[in-house]
Formats: C-alpha cells, sequence, structure tokens
C-alpha cells in the first residue's frame, strides 16, 4: 500500500526515523509476535490499532526497550540499534506513555514529571533545587493546558489527572520519538482535545508520534499513517482514512471463527437475572439488561468501556450508586461480594491471581473456600470430607493435578481457570459472571471451558461472559451486549452478527 503521509505533513519520508523488522516474541511458548514489521518518519503521527491481544503493547514495549524481542531488527534512522533497556531507549530520544500507568504515587507531580531529571540547586551543587522544579513543572503543565497543581501528591489524584501527569512526563523529555499506548482511555473529551492539540504540536516541531488506541474515530483527528496487527502480525498499512473505517475494521478482526467452539443445545429459560438503571459515574450510567436460564450472553467493549467496573458492581466488589438488581423477578442489594454469593452469584474474575484464586493454598482448599460450612463436622473441618469434594471435582471438571492437596499455584491457567469454576459449582451458584474467562489460557483447555460454560447453561444456569475476543463471542454466545464509554449501545442475537459489526459499535457506538 501507498506509504507517503498526508498533504501537509513536516518530515523527510526518504528515511524511516525508526524501522522495525520481523519482529518475534513469544511468552511460555505462545507466540505473541510473529515476523511483525513496523516503521515512523520524523515528524509523523502513526496510528497503531488491532484487537485486544493482538500484540500492540508488547511491540511497543520492545521499542521502549522495556521487552526483549526474541528476533528481528531494530533499525535508527537507518543504523542497528540496541535496545535492552529503558536507558537505551531514553539515549536515542524515545518516551513511552504507559497503558498501565507508571507514576510514583507518594511524589508530586512536579517530582514525577522530573524524575531523573531533576533541576540541580546552583548553590548546593549535588541537591535539587524544589522551587525550580515546581516552578518549570507549573510553566510546563500551563504550556500544555492541563490544569493541574504541581505540588499536590499523586495519590490524590483521579485516574484520568493521573493520566495528564504520565503524558506531561513524557511530553517534556520528548526529543525524537513518543509512544503513546492507550492515552486516551481515562480522559474527558475536553483533555482528550487537549492532548491532541498536544500531539500536533509534536508532530509540528518534528517529534515522530506512535498512538496506539481502540478508537478509531479519535485516531482520524490526528494520525498520518495506520498500521494494523492481527494475532500479532502486520496486516495492514496505509493512510489513515477519515471517515470511513470498515476496511480497518476487516483486517483487524479477519480471522475465521475456530472449530473449537461446541455446539450449543441449552433451551432458554424464564429471566434469572436483572439490572436497571445500573449506574456509577464515571465507569458506566443507565446499564439495562436481562439474562434468562439456560442462556450465555456476552458482554463486549474495548478497553476502558467499562466491562470489568460493571460486573464488579454486579458482584458487590464496587457497588453501584444507583439502579436496581432483580434475582427471579425479586430486587435484591447487594452491597458485597458476600451479598451476591448468599443469592447464588458467581464471578470468575478477570485477574484469576490477583482475586480469584489463593495460589499458595492446595487445589481442594480451593475448591472448599466459599462453601466451607459443607466440609465442618461438628464446627470443626473435615479434611477427608474436603478432600473427596476436591476428587469428585477433579474429576468432572478433568483438572489436571497431582493430587488435591498439591498447591494451586502449580497448576496451568486453565486448570487454574477450571479451580475456580469448581469452587462456584460446589457453593451451587446459579447465575456466573465469566471475566475474560479463557484468558492465559491454552487452546485444549479454552475448548474444555467451552464446554464447561456449555454444560452449565445447559442445566438452567444464567451466564454472563465478558471477553475481548471476538470469536469467542461469536462462537458462544446468545446474545451480545456492547458496551462504550460506561454505556450500554447496542443489544444484538449472536446468529444476526459479525465481527466488524460489533466492533464498529464498540468503537463508535449506535451512530
Amino acid at each position: 500500500m501507498t506509504e507517503n503521509p498526508s498533504a501537509g505533513a513536516h518530515y523527510d519520508s526518504s528515511r524511516p526515523l525508526v524501522e522495525m523488522r520481523d519482529i518475534c516474541k513469544s511468552y511460555s511458548g505462545n507466540p505473541v509476535l510473529k515476523r511483525t514489521h513496523l516503521s515512523i518518519n520524523a515528524g509523523e503521527i502513526l496510528g497503531l490499532v488491532g484487537e485486544n491481544g493482538a500484540g500492540k503493547s508488547t511491540l511497543v514495549k520492545i521499542l521502549d526497550g522495556e521487552v526483549h524481542r526474541d528476533e528481528g531488527e531494530i533499525n535508527w534512522l537507518g543504523t542497528p540499534a540496541t535496545l535492552n533497556s529503558r536507558a537505551d531507549s531514553a539515549r536515542l530520544g524515545i518516551t513511552m506513555i504507559h497503558q498501565e500507568l507508571n507514576l510514583a504515587a507518594h511524589l508530586s507531580v512536579a517530582e514525577n514529571i522530573f524524575l531523573g531529571r531533576e533541576p540541580n540547586h546552583w548553590k548546593l551543587p549535588g541537591t535539587i533545587n524544589r522551587l525550580r522544579e515546581v516552578s518549570d513543572a507549573r510553566e510546563s503543565l500551563q504550556r500544555l493546558g492541563f490544569d493541574l497543581d504541581p505540588r499536590v501528591r499523586v495519590k490524590f489524584l483521579s485516574p484520568a489527572r493521573r493520566q495528564l501527569v504520565e503524558i506531561a512526563r513524557a511530553v517534556v523529555s520528548a526529543r525524537r520519538l513518543v509512544i503513546m499506548d492507550e492515552p486516551t482511555s481515562s480522559l474527558s473529551a475536553h483533555e482528550v482535545e487537549d492532548l491532541f492539540r498536544v500531539v500536533r504540536q509534536l508532530k509540528a516541531n518534528g517529534t515522530a508520534v506512535i498512538f496506539v488506541t481502540h478508537r478509531l474515530e479519535e485516531l482520524a483527528q490526528v494520525a498520518d499513517r495506520v498500521t494494523v496487527l492481527r494475532d500479532g502480525e502486520t496486516v495492514f498499512e496505509g493512510l489513515m482514512p477519515r471517515a470511513s473505517f470498515g476496511d480497518l475494521i476487516r483486517a483487524m478482526v479477519g480471522r475465521e471463527l475456530r472449530e473449537f467452539y461446541p455446539p450449543r443445545a441449552a433451551k432458554t429459560m424464564e429471566t434469572a437475572f436483572e439490572v436497571q438503571n445500573l449506574s456509577r459515574k464515571p465507569d458506566f450510567e443507565g446499564v439495562s439488561f436481562r439474562l434468562r436460564g439456560g442462556e450465555i450472553v456476552g458482554l463486549a467493549g474495548l478497553i476502558g468501556a467499562g466491562r470489568t467496573e460493571l460486573v464488579e458492581a454486579i458482584f458487590g466488589a464496587a457497588p453501584a450508586e444507583s439502579g436496581r438488581i432483580l434475582i427471579v423477578g425479586n430486587e435484591v442489594s447487594i452491597r458485597s461480594p458476600r451479598d451476591a454469593i448468599r443469592h447464588g452469584m458467581a464471578l470468575l474474575t478477570e485477574d484469576r491471581k490477583r482475586t480469584g484464586v489463593a495460589g499458595r493454598l492446595s487445589v481442594a482448599q480451593n475448591i472448599t473456600v466459599a462453601n466451607l460450612k459443607a466440609v465442618l463436622r461438628r464446627g470443626r473441618l473435615d479434611l477427608k470430607e474436603e478432600a473427596q469434594v476436591a476428587r469428585e471435582f477433579c474429576g468432572r471438571l478433568r483438572i489436571r493435578a497431582t493430587s488435591t492437596a498439591q498447591k494451586l499455584e502449580r497448576l496451568s491457567g486453565g486448570n487454574q481457570q477450571k479451580v475456580v469454576l469448581a469452587k462456584w459449582l460446589f457453593r451451587q451458584a446459579r447465575i456466573f459472571i465469566f471475566d475474560e474467562p479463557t484468558r492465559g489460557v491454552d487452546v485444549g483447555a479454552k475448548t474444555e471451558i467451552y464446554k464447561l460454560m456449555n454444560e452449565l447453561a445447559e442445566t438452567g444456569a444464567a451466564i454472563l461472559m465478558v471477553s475481548s475476543e471476538l470469536p469467542e463471542i461469536l462462537g458462544m454466545t446468545d446474545r451480545v451486549l456492547v458496551m462504550r464509554n460506561g454505556r450500554l449501545v447496542k443489544e444484538i442475537v449472536t446468529a444476526k452478527t459479525t465481527q466488524e459489526e460489533i466492533m464498529r459499535f464498540a468503537m463508535l457506538g449506535d451512530a
């Protein structure tokens, strides 16, 4: 495809500032990047897009020196570059705004902006001139249009304002290339406009910008060119379209549905669960939907759409501020996970290791932890009964462990996920929320988890499945709910939709 920039761009396209060729990266034998390539010129704004898990963050972290590539080459102004650390990238003039904020919460805004580049006190060599640091930070923030007090500690700022600090730090130190990984995910519309103004100023000064995002309508306002990754491969390079995004979306989601999605045989029953007008600003607002027994409903959306925040609120981990929750037609109050569990609900969390399992406890202890009363005898834990329960579930769910006494952290990701499911089955839950159920799970284990979900639905359980993998959504669900910017923008019958349509609603809303 053509590599010419849009008219009026101020950069020399004869020699790329940076060129990445045949980049490969694997984790535990699972390839994340497969012969991926990317190039950008000085003074150019390059959009980098792709589905969740396409490899975007890994690629830019390699360029930032944070992750080491397994294979491939990186050229800087035509010369091979060594990028084994962030210090190497900084020497070349590369700075990065991370998707996961990388700030020191106990330090002030000014201290974070100039961390590692603190101004020295001319009267006291070797000491930091704090007055000048605050003054320089205030001047920089005013120039950027960010309404922040440089003296405030970062821990007291909202996520959006922390994002502005991260942006300010990168821009202040920017020399040749700024990488922005999902920089607008926490920002308001006004703050996004401020960021775009900064990006255009960087371009005018000859600084290159790699802008990683899911939001195509935002990218269309600033990007000259766009690169699309799919499953770790570069599948599209060309000019950034300004209006119609059909080709980009098809490039992003152009996979075939896998054959390992088992056929659905469950019969849909009466409404088992319903939320009405659920809100907790700014995370989500006015969300309403219902789940029927025997049904699997998908919840799709981009990073920052509010999906995880919504299911955590439903489960009582971070309760909603307003709205109603009904179970089998009866309104219930869920202000804590204990309330949700008492009402027959189960949540398999997105971050399994942090909030789903106790890695240092045994398989048996993890299976029985939510229903200890069932294995108590005369007020004491019956270890034989606990082991027997665990053996039954290991057999039923095909959990591969050396014994029920094995520590959970020794199991594979797929087997850990099946232990979490066993925990909720032993608790006799009937409403299941799966948040990214197959993340970090190999293909074989994915198939087994899908079968277990289908078996659950066939028993009459109601299932809500949050997933960033559109083939998984299409292969496993009866209906799809699409979230964007904290709102439910579309409900679609799965059999009547496509990956492209879901992605369009997730990126553009019901426009």
